[in-house]
């Protein structure tokens, strides 16, 4: 016989196994590498929303202060999801690193800012960095990310091809994304390429920084930042993969129809208590940041880019950019 506590037991079991909570999945955990500029906006609205857990995934935020540095997150198994710069991503293919551009999330979003005294010069860009190089008798001091970095080749391609500024006049400082902005305002260096938010953000605080050049200026479709997967995750979790995508689309679509709402998101990712919402919303509405999901639109640009950064020894031979992107996601999410 079945004593009257077991019979309990057993029904208190049967119970819960059919109520919605016990049967209901723990959600995937998608550790994703992120750097603190609009480009990952997507991303911090997607999670600050709680899109991730009503899609049965928990997006896990990590800041870092460079693409390079990410990448060795990723190649250690501590990252699933890059959220940054293409360049290193192709770095860490060359290297055999399994890992795949699923999705783009801007365009453009790279511009050089001058600091007062560069800003004042005239003339053509190179012959400001010229005047103001001969007038303090040094080279300008300009920040930018580590080499390697899409920061670092963009502003050389700028600097070299476009603008033809003297190599002489020039030199390039690397630090972090925050050290760059508080380096531009305290005036430790005469000029920066940056991101949103810091440029609202330099300039809100100092109106005499101006840009030299937008991002369409430095190249048409330059690449921005990416979204990229892990193979072994895409293998493991395809459909999480899938609604990555999807809500990316999703979040591009609220940023651009309702930048107010997805500035209160990009704030608690990006401002935590000290930028406000304000800030954000003219951050994202900038013309210094174009917001595009499609991977498609920066492939012949990228590389570009590569044989940039050949040139400049950042990688030793290009590498093939087949498999280097995968649309397919874009696609289904579109219906393209």
């Amino acid at each position: 016989m079945i004593s009257s506590f077991r019979r309990f037991a057993l029904a208190a079991v049967a119970v819960l196994a059919l109520s919605p909570t016990a049967r209901a999945a723990d959600p995937v955990v998608v550790r994703a590498g992120y750097i603190p500029v609009l480009g990952a906006a997507q991303a911090f609205v997607i999670d600050n929303l709680g899109w991730d857990k009503e899609n049965g995934f928990d997006l896990q935020l990590k800041q870092f202060d460079s693409g390079p540095n990410m990448i060795q997150a990723l190649a250690s198994g501590t990252l699933d999801t890059y959220i940054a710069g293409v360049g290193p991503v192709i770095v860490a293919r060359s290297q055999g690193i399994g890992v795949r551009v699923v999705a783009a999330t801007a365009v453009e979003e790279l511009v050089v800012a001058a600091g007062p005294d560069l800003a004042a010069q005239p003339g053509s860009p190179a012959e400001a960095i010229a005047a103001l190089s001969k007038k303090l008798g040094r080279p300008l001091k300009v920040a930018t990310q580590p080499a390697g970095s899409v920061p670092n080749t963009m502003l050389q391609y700028w600097l070299w091809e476009r603008a033809k500024a003297d190599k002489a006049a020039i030199e390039l400082v690397p630090m972090g994304i925050d050290a760059t902005q508080q380096a531009l305002l305290a005036g430790a260096v005469d000029a920066a390429i940056v991101r949103e938010p810091a440029l609202t953000i330099i300039t809100d605080r100092n109106p005499q920084v101006k840009v030299l050049a937008y991002g369409g200026d430095i190249l048409p479709n330059q690449p921005g930042n990416v979204i990229a997967l892990t193979d072994d995750f895409a293998k493991a979790h395809p459909d999480i993969a899938q609604k990555l995508v999807d809500l990316t689309v999703k979040a591009t679509d609220l940023i651009k129809a309702d930048p107010k709402v997805a500035a209160k998101a990009v704030e608690a990712a990006l401002g935590k208590g000290l930028i406000s919402a304000e800030v954000m919303e003219r951050a994202l509405t900038s013309k210094a940041v174009k917001f595009n999901v499609d991977p498609a639109v920066i492939a012949e640009q990228t590389g570009v880019m590569q044989d940039y950064q050949v040139k400049l020894g950042a990688v030793k031979q290009a590498s093939p950019l087949e498999g280097l992107f995968d649309a397919s996601y874009y696609a289904k999410a579109t219906n393209k």
